[in-house]
């Protein structure tokens, strides 16, 4: 302990929310930071979800009067103090030991909503009773449909307001910090009583032989089976929760999406954790907006650590912005008061972007505001 203690004073307090990052790796045995940080295989998905921001430029206006400056928004007709959810992350007691209620009370704390994580490892119950404050709560379709019903119906008595299923994982990815380090599967107290989480493997990572056993490798947009219902009506019909699908990276399956009758779309290639060489979610996020056509609304997640993130994926027609990895730091290195502070952080810097930028509210926010790699490869020919 005084090793990190002595650490964190040479790293000096955090003055944005990548300097987390090196705190949480001081704080972390090196099997759970690389859990959290690492990407699938090659991890140029992982690089790049992030340099892929680098490529955008800012245009800003002048001489426009910003002496006030409203980031308030409102998500499926919750009004949150900023265009930023917590994103739906496993296992956070494997940062902190107060793990998902820490980040709870620090998501609250902030207003802004959090999404709490199927495999999470604090139970429903527990951060619900947590504080005040909207949840969604993010599913996967496991094999035994009947722990998938559960968990949906549990979040639901307990006031979740919304439900993420999330789409792209019908296997688990190639994780190969994990393989090397035999990561363990977490202890997912949900699931107590109902399917153990205690699973050996001498093939490398205990989690991904968890995963394999118990992810539903089947599910799809519409089962033309009359025995089944693999797809988004089954879950639709046991939940009268509005129902988000995270994992769109193409404005195809964001028009299957539309026809499933989702309330919305979360662009996200699951952090970079699931195919390597997909393309960096904000590279793609025009081209969901423009298929869901205003229909419902598009979030995004993956590669979000500056305000001017923030603010480029609002001129590029998202409508708020999930932020994983920068929580789970904060969360490492400080507890509740660093998913606050991580939080608080990439608020300033889009309030003070948006002054810079002219933008005296998130709908002045606008696609004129930014220009594209590829716009200026064009200027330039």
């Amino acid at each position: 302990m005084d090793h990190l203690i002595q650490k964190a004073k040479m790293i000096g307090e955090p003055v944005n929310v990548n300097e987390f990052q090196e705190l949480a790796r001081e704080a972390l045995p090196k099997m759970y930071y690389d859990f959290f940080a690492g990407g699938a295989e090659d991890q140029c998905t992982l690089k790049e979800n992030i340099e892929a921001f680098h490529r955008i430029t800012i245009r800003p206006r002048i001489l426009v009067d910003v002496s006030r400056i409203n980031m308030s928004t409102v998500i499926l007709g919750h009004k949150t103090s900023a265009p930023i959810i917590v994103a739906p992350t496993s296992s956070h007691q494997l940062a902190h030991p107060q793990g998902e209620v820490a980040t709870a009370r620090g998501a609250a704390a902030c207003n802004v909503i959090m999404g709490m994580s199927f495999t999470s490892t604090c139970t429903i119950e527990e951060v619900a009773s947590s504080c005040n404050a909207v949840r969604f709560f993010q599913t996967y379709v496991y094999k035994r449909r009947d722990i998938t019903e559960l968990m949906v119906h549990r979040a639901e008595s307990n006031g979740f307001r919304a439900i993420i299923l999330t789409g792209d994982t019908p296997r688990l990815g190639r994780r190969e910090a994990d393989v090397k380090n035999k990561m363990i599967s977490p202890r997912l107290r949900n699931f107590e009583g109902l399917i153990s989480t205690e699973v050996v493997s001498d093939k490398g990572s205990n989690l991904a032989a968890y995963a394999a056993g118990t992810l539903d490798p089947s599910l799809c947009w519409k089962s033309h089976s009359p025995k089944t219902s693999q797809d988004i009506a089954w879950l639709k019909s046991i939940t009268k929760l509005p129902i988000l699908i995270k994992g769109v990276l193409t404005g195809e399956d964001a028009i299957k999406a539309i026809e499933a009758g989702v309330v919305g779309i979360i662009v996200s290639n699951h952090g970079a954790r699931q195919l390597d060489y997909t393309p960096a979610t904000i590279s793609v996020l025009e081209e969901v907006v423009q298929a869901v056509q205003g229909k419902v609304p598009v979030l995004l997640d993956g590669g979000i650590r500056r305000g001017t993130d923030i603010f480029k994926a609002l001129a590029l027609g998202a409508k708020a912005v999930l932020i994983g990895r920068p929580v789970i730091y904060g969360l490492a290195a400080k507890g509740e008061s660093g998913v606050k502070q991580v939080i608080e952080m990439l608020k300033s810097e889009l309030e003070l972007t948006m002054a810079l930028a002219g933008c005296c509210t998130v709908d002045d926010i606008t696609r004129s505001n930014v220009k594209t790699e590829k716009e200026r490869f064009l200027c330039r020919m």
